[in-house]
Formats: structure tokens, C-alpha cells, sequence
């Protein structure tokens, strides 16, 4: 994480990072309308769905299947990215979409990437001024991406850490409990997982809890030293959780797939309820 105040100075400095506005929302196409209207000084806007996932046609790999990573890499470089400095990703949802830009890069192999803790909302309310219009293409980048920097897992991995670990699903609690299911075919859950709503790790203002509270509250979840994995509906609010179990030292592993792939496979079991 980075503060807006601490973002500040490092823009003015002598290796000032590269800003990525990353506003998406299931269901608001605006992203870049949102950018044109208002954003920090320089920030190149990244389209979450065509930038940040490869779209196969075939449900069973879901709804934002990880990009490959020459296309990953390519994308990247017209944002301006380079091996030798660092990278700032926000957005206006407390972290929420932008996560997935930092789990995609680290996951490439490119690590010093950061979220702006609150987002727009909270460069503003230090006082920081936002940029209007359209931003000028930057220079091409020249970072490398390779691809398998951080852990992921498949259909399989997931229901085998959902017993053996611990299997964390990120989405509303009234979609793990499968009351309602806006998206995708099936309701419920991998059978084994524990409901960890993403909205949770933020507080009132948008931005992470305090490390103790992450910690208190993971360690509610069964965070105990076990392998750890999160999915979501289509593998973008989970690498959010993804980042908040980081920011307290324990690794986890995303599931790219997540819901959407799971629930379109029907030799997949799914259970309801309260309980794992």
C-alpha cells in the first residue's frame, strides 16, 4: 500500500512512480468516462476487461480468465511500464478492481507495484488536485513479464486446499450462501470454503483496516499457518483479499477461475448454506 501523502512526494521526486487507473464495476461500462472526468495527474487509464483478462468465448474458463502473458507484457508497455520503476495502481472502489492490476503484474514478474489506500477518494480529501481529459500516450515501457510469479490455482487445487487448507471465498455472503445469484448459472460454493466477504477488509473510509484488525480478522477465518487460497466470482475481488492477507505476511494463492468457471462445470458439487 501507499498513502496519498507519501504518493505525493514520490511523484515529485527523481523516480516517480508509473499511476494506472484501473475504475471498474460489474455492471458500469465508464471506466474510461470516469477517467476522462477526474484523475491523478499522468495516470494512464487500464481497461479491466479487454487489458486485464483473455476473453476465450468458453464459459468453463470463466468470466476474466488471466491474460497470456506476451499479452499482459504488450498491454503494459503502452501503459508506460518499465522494469525500473515503480508502479501505483488505484481506483474509486477502495481498492476493489484495482487489485487486479496488482495481482496481474506481480503475478508477470514485475513486484514493485503498490495500491493507493482509498483511492481517488482519498488523494482528493488529502487535497491533491485531479486531471481532467484525456491523458497523452506515454513512452513505451520495456518491463518483462513472464508469468507465474505468484500462486494460482485450478478447479482441482481449489477443492483439494478447500479440505486440506484453507479455502476463503471473497463474495457477498449472500452469494456464498447461495440466496441470490445475479451472474452466473449455479448458486453457492465450493463445498469446504469459508465465506470472507472482500468488503470486510476495507473500513467506513474506504481504505485497508489497520494490520491488526486484517490480522484479527483472518485469524477468525481459520488463518493459521495453512495454505491459504481465495476465489471470488470471476477472480478480480479476490486478488483484493489476496492483497490484505499480503499486507499481513501470509502468501495466498488466487483461483483465476473462480465461481464463474466453477459453477459452469456441472460435475463441479456446489453446497449452500451458512456453513462450508
Amino acid at each position: 500500500m501507499v498513502g496519498p501523502v507519501a504518493l505525493a512526494a514520490e511523484l515529485a521526486g527523481p523516480r516517480p512512480p508509473v499511476l494506472l487507473d484501473v475504475r471498474w464495476a460489474l455492471g458500469d461500462p465508464h471506466g474510461r468516462e470516469h477517467h476522462r472526468a477526474g484523475h491523478l495527474p499522468g495516470a494512464v487509464y487500464v481497461d479491466l476487461d479487454t487489458e486485464l483478462a483473455r476473453h476465450t468465448g468458453d464459459p468453463a474458463g470463466g468470466r476474466h480468465p488471466l491474460p497470456e502473458p506476451a499479452d499482459l507484457q504488450a498491454a503494459a508497455r503502452r501503459w508506460g511500464v518499465r522494469g525500473d520503476r515503480p508502479v501505483v495502481v488505484y481506483d474509486a472502489s477502495g481498492g476493489l478492481a484495482a487489485a487486479r492490476a496488482w495481482w496481474l503484474l506481480r503475478w508477470g514478474g514485475h513486484h514493485d507495484v503498490r495500491l493507493l489506500d482509498g483511492g481517488l477518494a482519498a488523494w482528493q480529501d488529502a487535497g491533491f488536485a485531479v486531471q481532467l481529459g484525456e491523458v497523452p500516450d506515454p513512452e513505451p515501457g520495456d518491463v518483462v513479464l513472464t508469468g507465474g510469479g505468484l500462486p494460482v490455482l485450478d478447479a482441482d487445487g481449489a477443492a483439494a486446499l478447500a479440505t486440506s487448507g484453507l479455502l476463503l471465498d471473497a463474495r457477498a455472503g449472500e452469494r456464498y450462501r447461495g440466496e441470490t445469484e445475479p451472474v452466473d448459472p449455479r448458486a453457492g460454493h465450493v463445498p469446504g470454503a469459508v465465506s470472507a466477504p472482500t468488503g470486510d477488509n476495507l473500513g467506513p473510509d474506504g481504505r485497508f483496516r489497520p494490520p491488526s484488525e486484517l490480522r484479527e480478522r483472518f485469524a477468525a477465518l481459520g488463518v493459521d499457518g495453512r495454505d491459504v487460497g481465495v476465489y471470488c466470482g470471476s477472480g478480480v475481488t479476490a486478488a483484493h483479499q489476496v492483497a490484505a492477507l499480503a499486507a499481513i505476511g501470509v502468501p495466498a494463492a488466487l483461483y483465476p477461475g473462480s465461481w464463474s468457471a466453477w459453477s459452469n462445470d456441472p460435475a463441479r458439487p456446489a453446497a449452500t448454506g451458512a456453513a462450508p
